[in-house]
């Protein structure tokens, strides 16, 4: 009977783990998509790298959302078994807590395992992957030729340009170009024009011929126009993301011989994020004990600031061990020492209280 009881409550932990885990993946990819398509139409990425891009960016969501997936799964299940005083029956029955909760702290093992596993391998490599994708994709975007009848943003945005049409030998016709420099905003118009690029690929210039250029500041009433016969801009690429020089896309192993300070930090993250799972998993348990009559998504609420004092927690002690604020022995164990201490409150809080009131109330 025991061991149907635990099969029973682990497929109804798992259920809302994953439920949880399709929610909070549905909204970050939301937030994922427009980021990728604000950036792809700023720097003209090619489409075939879009989709990509946007997996990429997800793998290294995954390690954030299983910790409070799994909160939020354990919660929430234990939650409906409490309110539906199922949990009450199996205990009166003589089913052993261990037999309950064994299964849960196991699946907090497995999303441990697995969150490891990203975390020290899979994430850094899409985060490198990604950067790398990203640079080609804002170089080859930058690269390209211009299209007729389409506004082009040249420099990180800083220049725009646009053609009406554009000849087989690259001549560009009834041409516009806008640029920015400080508050001077520099428009010019001509009659055609030319792009070419520095061998160093560094620079692209628009060679323009027989029009004018307005600058002024907006908004003002004083402005300038020269008319030209023509007219070279030169306009700098942005430097391009180097992968080397962000510490997401280290690997681990690089991580852990190195003894900087902000490679610890990063190092630190990595590790403590599976730990993270097994310590929600563990905090959990106490934490979804409904009281009678109480509703059965009554502390949700609590699991949800429960995560982010743990987060904030890890997040702030990255950040003070990448300073040398906290040494490095130190690390980011203590957060961990932290929750287990609110583990035990959660735990043995409310039962000292109980018995307090009963010892304290008149007979």
């Amino acid at each position: 009977m025991g061991k149907i009881l635990g099969r029973y409550v682990l497929r109804e932990v798992v259920t809302a783990w994953l439920l949880s885990m399709l929610v909070l993946l549905i909204i970050l990819t939301a937030f994922e998509v427009s980021a990728v398509l604000e950036r792809a139409a700023a720097s003209q990425f090619p489409q075939g790298v879009i989709l990509r891009l946007i997996y990429l960016g997800l793998l290294q969501y995954v390690s954030l959302v299983a910790p409070m997936a799994l909160l939020l799964g354990i919660v929430w299940a234990f939650g409906r078994l409490y309110h539906d005083s199922e949990m009450a029956a199996a205990l009166a029955c003589g089913v052993r807590p261990a037999t309950l909760y064994g299964p849960v702290i196991g699946l907090g093992v497995v999303v441990a395992a697995a969150v490891a596993v990203v975390t020290l391998v899979l994430a850094p490599t899409a985060t490198y992957q990604a950067l790398s994708l990203r640079g080609r994709a804002i170089r080859a975007g930058q690269f390209a030729p211009l299209q007729p009848g389409q506004f082009r943003a040249f420099g990180g945005g800083s220049a725009v340009v646009y053609a009406q049409t554009v000849k087989p030998d690259g001549t560009l016709e009834n041409v516009f170009l806008e640029r920015s420099r400080g508050p001077v905003v520099q428009v010019a118009l001509a009659a055609r024009a030319r792009h070419t690029v520095s061998p160093n690929g560094k620079t692209q210039t628009i060679e323009l011929y027989d029009g004018e250029r307005f600058d002024g500041i907006p908004g003002s009433a004083k402005f300038r126009i020269m008319r030209f016969a023509e007219h070279t801009v030169p306009i700098p690429m942005p430097p391009v993301h180097d992968v080397v020089k962000d510490l997401d896309a280290v690997p681990t192993a690089a991580l852990y011989a190195s003894s900087e300070p902000r490679r610890q930090a990063k190092l630190q993250w990595r590790i403590a994020l599976p730990l993270m799972c097994l310590m929600l998993a563990i905090i959990a348990l106490p934490l979804a004990r409904l009281r009678p009559r109480q509703g059965r998504y009554a502390r949700i609420w609590l699991a949800v600031v429960v995560y982010l004092i743990y987060m904030n927690l890890l997040s702030a002690g990255e950040i003070w061990l990448a300073r040398g604020r906290i040494p490095l022995y130190l690390g980011l164990w203590w957060v961990h020492g932290v929750m287990a201490l609110l583990a035990l409150a959660i735990t043995r809080v409310p039962g000292a209280a109980q018995r307090l009131r009963h010892r304290w109330a008149p007979v």
